[in-house]
């Protein structure tokens, strides 16, 4: 059974249009989907982690990841970023260039997906590496902290 956090659910207007999206900018693959046309349900992965992106089809407008609220993906290289970015640019979708953020925040560009949802692709904020380091603190109080964030 499912513990913790497990999904992310999100409205979407074409089902279809923002699976094609995220496959191409997020390397997910539908792993369930249900439902008749306008009222279809698809859960996403990237099939590395025991985790969901649930789009839901609606036709009314609802709330959207905007502002500094974003999917954040992680990509395994830099390199992957600019590319995307530029698929990105192409597509019309790119909405900031790539750039160098910094520690923790790496380096980083922002998309828009079809229905409007922000979406960070990233590479070098290493988020598994302070899960890791905290959850080991919990486990033995003895252990070091995990660096302080700059």
């Amino acid at each position: 059974m499912d513990h913790g956090l497990s999904h992310i659910a999100l409205t979407v207007r074409n089902i279809d249009r923002s699976i094609d999206f995220y496959r191409e900018f997020a390397d997910f693959e539908v792993v369930h989907r249900r439902g008749a046309e306008g009222s279809r349900v698809v859960w996403l992965s990237d099939l590395r982690l025991p985790f969901a992106l649930v789009l839901v089809e609606s036709e009314t407008d609802e709330v959207r990841l905007g502002g500094i609220a974003h999917l954040g993906i992680a990509c395994a290289r830099l390199e992957d970023v600019d590319r995307l970015a530029a698929r990105a640019r192409q597509a019309g979708c790119l909405l900031r260039e790539p750039e160098d953020g910094g520690d923790p925040v790496g380096y980083w560009a922002l998309l828009r997906d079809p229905d409007g949802h922000n979406v960070e692709l990233s590479f070098g904020q290493n988020v598994a590496t302070q899960v890791e380091q905290t959850r080991r603190r919990l486990r033995d109080p003895q252990a070091q902290p995990p660096a302080p964030l700059r």
